[in-house]
């Protein structure tokens, strides 16, 4: 782990669930060299902590935005979260 690793704890919403949303991060977050994880909450919201580079972060936030065909993002949110958090690879959970 190097010491420019951060790392941010995401929720997403909208139309974000029957969609793919899950698969496509984890494909976006793979290509940006990101690890972490993605989930569906039961709010009908999605939650994902992204760690790696401060540019490669920058790069998925703003990809959520728009997410995967059918998707219909209304907000991103973001929080500074501990890198430590984020296991190697990046995982669907739940």
């Amino acid at each position: 782990m190097t010491d420019n690793r951060k790392a941010a704890l995401v929720r997403i919403t909208g139309q974000v669930q029957g969609v793919s949303f899950r698969v496509w991060t984890r494909a976006e977050a793979e290509r940006l060299g990101l690890s972490g994880w993605v989930r569906n909450e039961r709010d009908g919201s999605v939650t994902a902590l992204i760690a790696g580079p401060d540019s490669a972060i920058a790069t998925m936030l703003s990809r959520f935005w728009k997410g995967p065909p059918g998707a219909s993002v209304s907000n991103v949110e973001s929080e500074h979260a501990s890198s430590l958090r984020a296991p190697e690879g990046f995982h669907i959970t739940g």
